[in-house]
C-alpha cells in the first residue's frame, strides 16, 4: 500500500470515526438529554404510572445514587445497585469489542495484510464498521427489552390521573399505591394548584439555569444528585469546546403520575410534554454544531420532585417516555 493511498484510508477512518463520536454527544444535549436519571425515593426501581400525556409509561433510571431498596418489589435491595449498573457494563463492553476490532482492522491496513483479509477497501472498512454498528444495535435493543420486561410494577399503576396542563382535579383517585411494605412506607398525599405551578415554573427554570451555565441557578432548583449529573455535562461541553443552549420551553400539557410522602419528604411524579428550541454551538465560533436554532422540538418526559416539611420543591429525577 502506497503512503499516499494510505494517508487516504487514514482520512477516510479518521472521518468515520469522528463522525460517530458525535453521536453521544448530540444525544445528551438539554437537560435530560434523552437519559434518565435521578431517584424517586422508594419508588426509584419501580416504574410510574402511566397518564394521558404519556400513556406508555416511562423507562427505567440509567444512573440513580444508592438509595434504600424499593419496597414495591421486595428481594431487590442487595442487587440493585449492580442490576442498574448493568446496561451501562454492557455498552461499555461492546464499545469495548467495537474499539478493539476497529484496532485490529487498522492494524491490518497500515501493514498491508488487509481489513481482516479481506476488508482491505475503505468500502470494506465502511461495511464493517456498519456490521459493528448493527450489532452493537441488537445486543442494546434486547437488553432494553429485557430490563423493561424485569422492571417491577407498582400495585394499581395505570390508573390515570389526568390533568390538562396540571389543571386541578382533587376528586380525582392517586394511582400507584397499594397494600403491604409499600403502603407503610409511602403515603400518598394530594397536591394543590400552587404545586403543579411550581413543577411549570421549574421546568422553565431548570432549562435556563441549564443554558446559561449558570450553577448557582441549578444548585437552587434541583437535589445535589441532579446537580452532580448536571455539572458532569456542562463539564464536558466545555471540554468540547460547544455550549448547549435551549430556549423558548413551553408546557403543552401536564398529568400527575405519583404522589406521596415519605417521613418528611414529599414527593410528585408528573409525565409532561412541552416544547422548546435546543442546538449546540461552537464556543469560539459561535456556529450551530448540532440540532436547529431556529426549530422547535417537542419533549415528553417525566420529572420526579421532592420537598422537605415546609421547603420548596427541586427536581429529583428525569426519565425519558418509553
Amino acid at each position: 500500500m502506497s503512503l499516499i493511498s494510505l494517508a487516504r484510508h487514514g482520512r477516510a477512518v479518521a472521518l468515520v470515526v469522528g463522525t460517530l463520536m458525535l453521536v453521544p454527544l448530540a444525544a445528551e444535549a438539554r437537560p435530560g438529554g434523552g437519559r434518565s436519571f435521578g431517584s424517586r425515593g422508594t419508588f426509584t426501581r419501580s416504574a410510574p404510572p402511566p397518564t394521558q400525556t404519556i400513556p406508555g409509561g416511562a423507562q427505567p433510571f440509567q444512573r440513580s445514587a444508592p438509595s434504600a431498596p424499593s419496597y414495591a418489589n421486595p428481594g431487590m435491595g442487595a442487587g440493585a445497585a449492580a442490576q442498574a449498573a448493568r446496561p451501562s457494563f454492557a455498552r461499555n463492553m461492546m464499545m469495548g469489542i467495537g474499539a478493539g476490532l476497529l484496532g485490529a482492522g487498522l492494524f491490518g491496513l497500515l501493514s498491508g495484510s488487509g481489513f481482516f483479509g479481506g476488508l482491505a477497501s475503505l468500502g470494506g472498512l465502511l461495511g464493517f464498521l456498519l456490521q459493528i454498528g448493527l450489532i452493537v444495535g441488537v445486543v442494546m435493543l434486547a437488553i432494553r427489552f429485557f430490563r423493561r420486561r424485569a422492571e417491577p410494577q407498582l400495585a394499581g399503576a395505570g390508573a390515570p390521573y389526568a390533568r390538562e396542563a396540571y389543571g386541578a382535579r382533587p376528586d380525582a383517585p392517586r394511582p400507584g399505591f397499594g397494600g403491604g411494605a409499600a403502603q407503610s412506607a409511602a403515603t400518598p398525599i394530594q397536591l394543590e394548584g400552587a404545586d403543579f405551578n411550581a413543577f411549570e415554573r421549574l421546568l422553565g427554570e431548570i432549562n435556563t439555569a441549564y443554558s446559561n451555565e449558570d450553577e448557582a441557578g441549578l444548585r437552587q432548583r434541583v437535589t445535589p444528585e441532579m446537580f452532580g449529573y448536571f455539572d458532569e455535562d456542562l463539564t464536558e461541553n466545555a471540554r468540547r469546546g460547544v455550549a448547549d443552549r435551549v430556549s423558548d420551553v413551553k408546557l403543552l400539557q401536564g398529568d400527575l403520575s405519583q404522589a406521596w410522602r415519605e417521613g418528611t419528604t414529599d414527593y410528585a411524579t408528573v409525565s409532561m410534554r412541552f416544547s422548546l428550541v435546543n442546538a449546540l454551538y461552537d464556543r469560539q465560533s459561535g456556529r450551530v454544531v448540532e440540532g436547529d436554532a431556529n426549530a422547535v422540538q417537542e419533549v415528553r418526559e417525566f420529572w420526579t420532585f421532592q420537598r422537605e416539611r415546609g421547603g420548596a420543591w427541586l427536581l429529583s429525577g428525569i426519565q425519558q417516555a418509553a
